[in-house]
């Protein structure tokens, strides 16, 4: 599978987000072009501030193989991560991040740039960032026109 075909899965979980009226992040790691960890957003549903997506799906992995170390693992997710789950990334040493849309909050931009690296040389080529960003920010678009209707 390319990351094209693995981000959509990454949408599929963020649109069960939706579903379930939770803010739309999907993400899923995988590990020798296998699916060891998925998440979406519950943390309404759960009340629990920590269950994003990338948290879900990074608990998954290690649960999955055994470790909390993803050293050759890529993590896929519909929407940039923020710097709590930007951060569970980093220590995680997942190999590659794969991003859907970048959150365009200048602050929440320049804390994950500042976590993942970006510019940094070494990291910069681990992390590849739009794939599929259309169809993230769709997703997005169409939870945030629901809350301000509510």
């Amino acid at each position: 599978m390319n990351d094209e075909e693995y981000m959509n899965i990454a949408l599929q979980e963020a649109e069960m987000a939706l579903k379930e009226e939770e803010v739309p992040v999907g993400a899923i790691i995988v590990l020798d072009n296998k699916i060891i960890g998925k998440g979406h957003n519950t943390r309404q549903k759960t009340h629990d501030i920590t269950n994003h997506a990338e948290l879900i799906a990074l608990r998954e992995a290690g649960k999955t193989i055994g470790d909390w170390r993803l050293n050759e693992a890529t993590i896929y997710i519909t929407m940039s991560p923020c710097t709590m789950c930007a951060a569970a990334i980093k220590d995680s040493r997942i190999k590659r991040i794969v991003i859907g849309a970048v959150n365009q909050d200048i602050k929440t931009k320049e804390i994950v740039d500042l976590i993942f690296e970006i510019n940094n040389e070494k990291t910069k080529k681990n992390i590849t960032i739009g794939v599929l960003k259309n169809e993230s920010l769709q997703l997005l678009q169409t939870f945030f026109k629901k809350q301000r209707k509510k």
